[in-house]
């Protein structure tokens, strides 16, 4: 009997409910507001020094327009013909009168590359001359002008 007593006592037990009525969720705007109140500051703060900036009478420099360089200009292509000749453009120019306008035109692009063609039968040392003459105008970018050998030909 006593193992019918306590089964009779389980099925007579109810789990317990809560009939309470639940809070309702609240929200908590504190935090906004004192962001809102600190953007309001920042805002402030910011508007007065831009005021302050504005209150000199200043005379603001004027300077021409200068149109900006979209490309790297051409090469400046010299000749050093088999007697030593040199040539920018169809005109003979001695080593002395290189220099200056290699520097002139260094002066008006830092980055100005010279192309150096020589003839293969002439003197060698007039080309070293002429790279020379690029060293002392501090034209960084200079190069030797060559023709590819055609396939099949011996030299």
């Amino acid at each position: 009997m006593d193992d019918r007593s306590t089964s009779g006592n389980k099925a007579n037990r109810r789990m317990p409910l809560r009939t309470d009525s639940l809070e309702e969720p609240q929200l908590n705007l504190t935090p906004m507001i004192d962001i809102v109140f600190l953007l309001i500051i920042f805002f402030m703060v910011g508007t007065r020094f831009s005021e302050i900036e504005q209150q000199y009478d200043i005379e603001l420099p004027t300077a021409a327009a200068v149109e900006p360089i979209t490309s790297r200009p051409d090469a400046i292509i010299l000749n050093v013909a088999r007697s030593g000749l040199v040539t920018i453009s169809g005109e003979r120019v001695s080593l002395a009168d290189l220099q200056p306008r290699l520097e002139a035109a260094r002066k008006s692009y830092s980055e100005q590359s010279v192309l150096i063609r020589g003839d293969g039968e002439g003197v060698y040392q007039s080309i070293v001359d002429v790279m020379d003459v690029c060293h002392k105008a501090q034209i960084r970018s200079f190069s030797l002008a060559f023709q590819p050998e055609t396939a099949g030909a011996t030299p």
